[in-house]
C-alpha cells in the first residue's frame, strides 16, 4: 500500500504543552509516543509536538477525520517545519537602502520571506495610505493558501491602519518593526517645518508591534529622546507614560548588508594614480555636500595631489552646489553621478583610498559601511551612528571634530597608506551572512513566545 508521509512540528503554548505531558506519564527524557487511529503519531516534548503523518490511499472515516486534523492543525497551533517560518515583510516603499534591505534579508534568510511592498515614491502617502494597498496584497496572498507566521514591517508602515484593515486574518499574529529611519530627528530639507502627523504615525506603530529593532544605537537614543516633545505637543491626554513602554520592546538589530557581493568585482588598486577620495552617498541637503565640496576645494588649493569620485544617488532636486563642481575640481574628478552599474559601482568601491562624510543625518550608513569593507580609509564625523561602523581603537584615526579637524584627518590619509585590517574585519560583521541569522533567530524566538 502506497503511503503518504506529512512530517509536522509544532511549538505549543505553556498550557497547551503542560496539559498533554500531564495526561501521559513523563519518562526521564519527558517524551512520549502515541498512535491515533494507527495512521498518525505524534512525539510530545517539552516545547513541540511532532505529527508524522502515515496516509493510505483509502482512508476509513475514522482516519480521514484524524488526517485533517493533522492537516488543519496550524490554525490552532503555531506551525513550524523544520523551523522555517512563513514571513510576511511590509514595503510601502521599496527603494534604495528599504528596497535592498528587504530583498537581502529575503535571499539570505532560513525562513520564507514574502514581500508585500510598493514603490518608492510619494512616501507621505505611504505612510497615510499604503496600509490599504498592503492589505490587497495580504489578501491575495491569503487566497493562495499562504498565511504568516510572523510580520515585520519597516518604519513607512502605519501598523495600527493595516492592523485594523487585516484584524480578522492576522489578529494573533506576532509583528517585529524595523526602524530605519523616524520622522522626529531627520533633519527637515531648508526653509520646511517638521510635520508631527508622520512622527506620530510611527509612534502608535510601536505602541501597538510586539518587538522593535532599530539599526543603530544613536538612532534608537535619538528617538527615545525626542518622543517627549512630541507628545507634549498635545493638550492633554498626551499619555507620556507610554514611553516607557515602548522603549521596553526596543533593542538595536544593524542593518544587513550584502557586502560579499562585491568581492566578484575586486579591481587591483593604480599604485602610481594619486588617492582617489571617494564620497558615495545622496545627492541631498542632509548629507551636507556643501562642507564636503569645501574641503576638497581646499585640499586642491593646497596642490595637494588626490582624484575624487562623487557617486550617489541624486534626484530631481539636487543641491546646487554640484553645479559648480565640475569646473572647480576639474581633471581631479574622475566620476560625476549615480553608478548604475553594480559592477561599476563596485569597481569605485575598490579603487578608492579614502571615503569621506560629512553629513548631518545618518542613522546607519550602508554606503560608507560598503567603502569600509572594500578597503577605503574611512574620514567621518565623530556623531551620528559613525562610531558604530568603526572598532573603537580606530575612532582616533578616523572620527574628525569640526572643519579644521576634518582638514587634518583628510591630510594624513592622503598622505600615507593606512593598516586596515581592523576596519575591513569589523564592516564584514555587518554582511548578511552574519546578521541573516541574527536575524532568523530573533523571528524564531519571538513567534514562539508570543
Amino acid at each position: 500500500m502506497n503511503q503518504v508521509y506529512v512530517a509536522l512540528s509544532l511549538a505549543l503554548p505553556s498550557a497547551k504543552r503542560e496539559s498533554l505531558l500531564v495526561s501521559k506519564e513523563r519518562n526521564k527524557q519527558q517524551t512520549e509516543n502515541a498512535r491515533i487511529h494507527g495512521f498518525f503519531s505524534f512525539n510530545v516534548r517539552l516545547s513541540h509536538v511532532d505529527l508524522c503523518v502515515k496516509a493510505p490511499k483509502t482512508l476509513s472515516k475514522q482516519s480521514a477525520k484524524s488526517l485533517r486534523f493533522a492537516r488543519t492543525v496550524k490554525p490552532w497551533y503555531d506551525l513550524r517545519v523544520n523551523d522555517r517560518l512563513d514571513v510576511w515583510l511590509l514595503n510601502p516603499y521599496a527603494a534604495g537602502s528599504h528596497k535592498a534591505w528587504a530583498d537581502g534579508f529575503a535571499a539570505h534568510s532560513r525562513h520564507k520571506v514574502e514581500i508585500l511592498e510598493m514603490q518608492g515614491h510619494f512616501w507621505k502617502w505611504r505612510m497615510h495610505g499604503g496600509a490599504l494597498e498592503l492589505a490587497a496584497q495580504a489578501r491575495q496572498l491569503l487566497a493562495a493558501g499562504s498565511r504568516p507566521d510572523i510580520l515585520v514591517a519597516t518604519s513607512m508602515t502605519n501598523i495600527p491602519a493595516f492592523l485594523a484593515l487585516m484584524r480578522r486574518e492576522v489578529a494573533a499574529i506576532p509583528l517585529l518593526l524595523y526602524m530605519h529611519e523616524n520622522q522626529l530627528t531627520y533633519p527637515p530639507p531648508p526653509g520646511t517645518k517638521r510635520d508631527l502627523t508622520y512622527g506620530m504615525i510611527q509612534h502608535l506603530s510601536m505602541t501597538v508591534a510586539d518587538a522593535i529593532r532599530f539599526n543603530s544605537a544613536y538612532h534608537m537614543a535619538a528617538w527615545f529622546a525626542e518622543m517627549p516633545r512630541l507628545l507634549k505637543h498635545f493638550p492633554d491626554y498626551t499619555h507620556l507614560q507610554s514611553i516607557d513602554a515602548t522603549s521596553a520592546k526596543a533593542a538595536v538589530l544593524p542593518v544587513g548588508c550584502d557586502l560579499r557581493k562585491l568581492d566578484r568585482h575586486r579591481t587591483t588598486a593604480d599604485d602610481e594614480a594619486p588617492p582617489l577620495v571617494l564620497w558615495n552617498q545622496r545627492w541631498e541637503y542632509d548629507k551636507d555636500p556643501q562642507t564636503m565640496l569645501a574641503a576638497l576645494y581646499a585640499l586642491a588649493d593646497e596642490d595637494i595631489p588626490f582624484r575624487v569620485a562623487l557617486a550617489g544617488e541624486s534626484f530631481r532636486v539636487q543641491p546646487v552646489e554640484f553645479a559648480a563642481a565640475c569646473e572647480r575640481l576639474g581633471p581631479r574628478l574622475v566620476h560625476f553621478g549615480y553608478a548604475e552599474d553594480e559592477a561599476a559601482y563596485a569597481r569605485l568601491l575598490w579603487s578608492a583610498d579614502v571615503v569621506i562624510s560629512t553629513a548631518i543625518h545618518e542613522f546607519f550608513g550602508v554606503s560608507v559601511t560598503e567603502a569600509i569593507y572594500c578597503g577605503a580609509f574611512p574620514v567621518l564625523p565623530r556623531r551620528l551612528s559613525y562610531p558604530e561602523l568603526l572598532p573603537a581603537s580606530a575612532h582616533e584615526r578616523c572620527l574628525y571634530d569640526g572643519f579644521e579637524d576634518l582638514m587634518a584627518k583628510l591630510r594624513a590619509a592622503l598622505a600615507q597608506p593606512h593598516n586596515l585590517p581592523d576596519l575591513v574585519s569589523h564592516a564584514a560583521t555587518f554582511d548578511w551572512s552574519t546578521q541573516a541569522p541574527v536575524y532568523d533567530d530573533l523571528l524564531q524566538s519571538l513567534a514562539s513566545q508570543l
